[in-house]
């Protein structure tokens, strides 16, 4: 668990230029009462071929907001979910749980 509501799968320490650093899940999700909440660092920035093929959902900066899963295609959040895991070891060191 991440804090009270995120369920959080695999882990990753970062250090930003500034000094600041700290531990992250490394994707996760939490049910919200409006939308499901799927975590996936870095961010959605650079995957929008495949979010052009999820379904109907909403996205923040590392955060896809969905209201009901029947609404997007399962296959398509493992990809995405892995792509995302896929860049942030370019990055950081994921450490799975």
């Amino acid at each position: 668990m991440w804090g009270p509501t995120i369920v959080g799968y695999g882990s990753y320490h970062y250090k930003y230029e500034s000094g600041r650093e700290g531990d992250c899940n490394a994707s996760g999700f939490s049910p919200r009462k409006a939308a499901q909440s799927i975590y996936v660092m870095p961010g959605y920035q650079d995957y929008g071929d495949i979010l052009a093929r999820l379904g109907k959902h909403k996205i923040g900066k590392a955060c896809l907001y969905v209201t009901r899963l029947a609404d997007i295609d399962m296959d398509v959040l493992e990809e995405l979910v892995r792509a995302g895991l896929h860049d942030l070891e370019k990055m950081y060191p994921v450490t799975p749980t």
